[in-house]
């Protein structure tokens, strides 16, 4: 089932949490610092680009459904930075800030053509910053099809289970891209899409499918999950649900830049849940939009036209 650019437009879907800035500075390389052995990297340009949930609303809108982004960001520059691309790039967003709060920005120095370094300024924060947001979100769920929470297991998300309650009283599905060892917090929601080490960290090892199935199911029926969808990298990705495993192949393609793949593949399948189309045949599509923004360099998104051409 392929939707139309207007079923799209119809249909939102509500993207919660953590948002980031990702900086990139190109240059050029050609001499050895005389200080240490390092490359020395004359910078030539400046790039920023929405990061984390920002960038997940993004691949949302690029492919033509609503959207609103949900999330807090602190009183500093990246936190501003992201308000103006979030403008520029029409985006809906309803930010919180607290000035206690670190955006992150995850800054990556590229010289040619490939990343030398990835330096990381962020700082959890000490109490929970989404708590703030429970109103805000009340007030925009009945406007939206869909609920994404996207987890970078930053602390802002701490808050998720009352959100998900809400969503689901309010007869919303719910999608969550998971982080860290304590998937309880996810419980209720329809869908989540840990990768294989995320998934391993949480029900260990597996030694074949048949065990995979086994283990998956019993997550499933723990946290009355009506689906989990494990996206596995060069081996594609795999459905579990109530008709067993359905597995897609990777997209045969070559693959230049793994970096927020993860975040096209669920504002794929947000989207298109938010349309009317049925999780299996979203995932199929899904599929196809990551191997798409894996040819990309940085965090990048699918537009309609690309997916469904």
């Amino acid at each position: 089932m392929i939707p139309s650019r207007a079923q799209l437009a119809a249909h939102r879907v509500l993207v919660v949490g953590d948002v980031m800035l990702d900086r990139y500075w190109f240059g050029a390389v050609d001499r050895i610092s005389p200080e240490a052995p390092v490359p020395v990297v004359k910078v030539t340009s400046e790039q920023d680009r929405l990061g984390g949930a920002a960038n997940v609303a993004l691949n949302v809108k690029a492919l033509g459904a609503g959207v609103t982004l949900l999330s807090m960001v602190g009183n500093d520059e990246p936190g501003r930075r992201l308000k103006t691309l979030l403008a520029e790039s029409g985006v809906p967003s309803v930010l919180g800030q607290d000035d206690a709060l670190q955006t992150i920005m995850k800054l990556r120095l590229i010289g040619r053509s490939q990343q030398l370094i990835r330096a990381d300024f962020e700082r959890e924060p000490d109490h929970e910053v989404l708590s703030q947001m429970l109103e805000a979100y009340a007030r925009v769920l009945p406007d939206h099809d869909v609920v994404l929470f996207s987890d970078y297991g930053k602390g802002g998300l701490a808050h998720i289970p009352r959100m998900i309650e809400l969503a689901r009283v309010a007869g919303k599905a719910v999608l969550v891209d998971p982080k860290g060892s304590d998937y309880a917090r996810y419980a209720g929601a329809t869908v989540i899409t840990p990768n294989r080490a995320e998934l391993a960290q949480v029900v260990g090892a597996w030694r074949d499918e048949d065990s995979l199935q086994s283990r998956v199911d019993a997550l499933r029926a723990q946290l009355a999950l009506s689906a989990l969808l494990l996206t596995r990298s060069e081996e594609g990705m795999t459905l579990f649900d109530d008709l067993g495993a359905h597995h897609e192949p990777a997209q045969a393609r070559e693959v230049y830049d793994v970096t927020g793949a993860g975040d096209t593949v669920i504002a794929a399948v947000a989207a298109l849940m938010a349309a009317g189309v049925p999780l299996r045949d979203a995932m199929i599509w899904a599929n196809k939009a990551g191997g798409i923004v894996v040819g990309k360099f940085g965090t990048a998104h699918v537009s309609y036209e690309e997916l469904f051409a």
